[in-house]
């Protein structure tokens, strides 16, 4: 395995116009994101749209209903579980980037703990390697214990922090950043997501992004085969990189069209929702309430009295409402009731 930078000359046609054009969509999407009044809102939903993306990937299969009843509810099913665990890995890596200022290896380490909480940290017994399922090939060979895996995530971590280290454009270092902790692969499991993570937070630390909304994880599901293939090939041989690069960066772009029109679609629905309670019920209408409907994807009258500041017996009136007029629809599990946003579960269908 190679240390970073690897000093190759990357001087290629189609890299350079995939950049232009992901660079230019990122800006846009950027830009949008500072334009929202409450961009958390929208955040919440982008992030478990890929905590679920993400999660699929490693064969970890659940539902947006089971997802959301474990954020309400807590002791769902094992998968839902970890697909919170992710959501929460996601926002606690980002508060660290804005608070710190850099991306280290304890902060890789703190990640992975909160998406595998029983895994363990860096890898300490030998043997770990990739292999051809079907043709049982070895097709990379990781570094192999603590010392050296340390090693090569302390030279990561330089790479991450010092420019200084390789003038390259941040969305090629972005992708090789993401190679080399996949190769390095320290962890015994959860390699996958924790990687995913530091592709966003390093567009956080070099301020391409203002919110870890721009994720991989969908287009990599959609073209997953050609995703392992390029891996794989750039492992076996540097020379290879180019693909792989050109994979990544037409990835930032296919997926800032999503996001956009995502961001955009959901701002629709809210205003449209917004208008709905303004002309059914115009004594609940609040923008505090259209945004508290369109953060969390169920709620219960302890929660909905709380974040609003109402009474019980008024919390309970004002949900009838909207069970009325057909935001909400309700369903009693056990001795809970729950309340769900109709028009939320039906924005998340796209992802």
């Amino acid at each position: 395995m190679h240390k970073l930078p690897y000093n190759l000359i990357i001087n290629n046609i189609e890299i350079f116009k995939a950049l232009i054009k992901a660079n230019s969509k990122l800006g846009e999407l950027n830009g949008i994101l500072n334009t929202l009044p409450n961009p958390n809102v929208i955040l919440n939903a982008v992030i478990l749209g890929e905590a679920k993306e993400s999660s699929d990937i490693e064969n970890i299969v659940t539902t947006f209903d089971e997802i959301f009843k474990e954020l309400t509810l807590k002791n769902q099913s094992a998968s839902s579980k970890e697909v919170v665990h992710y959501k929460e890995a996601i926002l606690y890596g980002y508060n660290k980037v804005i608070k710190n200022g850099f991306i280290n290896t304890k902060l890789l380490e703190e990640i992975h703990h909160i998406i595998e909480p029983n895994v363990g940290g860096i890898r300490k017994i030998p043997g770990t390697v990739i292999i051809n399922t079907k043709t049982k090939e070895i097709l990379h060979e990781p570094p192999q214990n603590e010392v050296e895996i340390r090693d090569y995530l302390t030279n990561l971590e330089k790479y991450i922090n010092y420019d200084d280290l390789d003038d390259i454009d941040d969305l090629v270092k972005m992708a090789l950043i993401h190679f080399q902790f996949e190769s390095i692969r320290p962890f015994y499991d959860g390699n996958g997501r924790t990687g995913r993570i530091l592709n966003v937070l390093y567009l956080i630390l070099k301020k391409k992004l203002s919110l870890p909304v721009l994720y991989l994880s969908k287009y990599i599901n959609s073209n997953k085969s050609l995703y392992y293939d390029c891996l794989n090939k750039t492992q076996k041989d540097l020379k290879n990189i180019v693909d792989y690069i050109i994979y990544v960066v037409n990835g930032v772009y296919e997926t800032c069209i999503f996001t956009i029109d995502f961001i955009r679609k959901f701002n629709k629905v809210m205003e449209e929702c917004g208008t709905l309670i303004q002309q059914k019920a115009p004594k609940l209408y609040s923008k505090d309430l259209v945004e508290y409907l369109f953060f969390d994807f169920y709620t219960k009258n302890e929660y909905f009295r709380e974040k609003l500041s109402i009474s019980r017996n008024t919390a309970t009136k004002y949900l009838n409402e909207l069970v009325d007029i057909g935001i909400l629809s309700v369903e009693n599990i056990g001795v809970e009731k729950l309340y769900k946003n109709n028009y939320l579960f039906e924005l998340m269908k796209v992802w």
